[in-house]
């Protein structure tokens, strides 16, 4: 059986502001726009080079407007991987992406955290490349 994640879902305040930051920041892709009915769409951008996806999920209760922002307590929730850090940090940067730290080298890779336009923490990550190997250390499975 062969499984990935496709979609993930991330809670927004407002359809229209959330795809317009995504595609405009971010540079993503609007995938799918379909209304569902008079109060329900299902939105999902992508990244250019495709991957997960995000649906952008209007907040429908008061619990879920709560939460808009820190789905994860603070913590980095998404991780946007990139071949190139130095170019996608400066063109993000220019499209008024606000990185909350300074980039970083870690074992893993460089790295830098940014916020969305809701707050949301998002890592900016380039993996480090195995020594003496074109191919990257992927965390989340083996060697790619």
């Amino acid at each position: 059986m062969t499984q990935r994640i496709g979609t993930v879902a991330l809670l927004v305040r407002d359809h229209d502001e959330a795809i317009a930051w995504f595609t405009g920041a971010l540079g993503f892709i609007l995938a799918e726009d379909t209304r569902i009915d008079d109060a329900k769409r299902w939105v999902v951008v992508t990244p250019p080079a495709g991957g997960t996806r995000l649906l952008l999920a209007k907040a429908a209760t008061p619990e879920q407007e709560a939460r808009i922002g820190d789905q994860t307590g603070g913590r980095v929730f998404l991780f946007l991987q990139t071949d190139d850090f130095v170019r996608d940090h400066a063109a993000m940067r220019e499209r008024g992406v606000v990185f909350v730290e300074e980039p970083r080298r870690e074992p893993y890779g460089t790295v830098a955290v940014f916020t969305d336009l809701y707050g949301n923490r998002w890592d900016l990550i380039e993996p480090k490349r195995c020594r003496g190997s074109r191919r990257h250390i992927d965390r989340t499975r083996r060697l790619t």
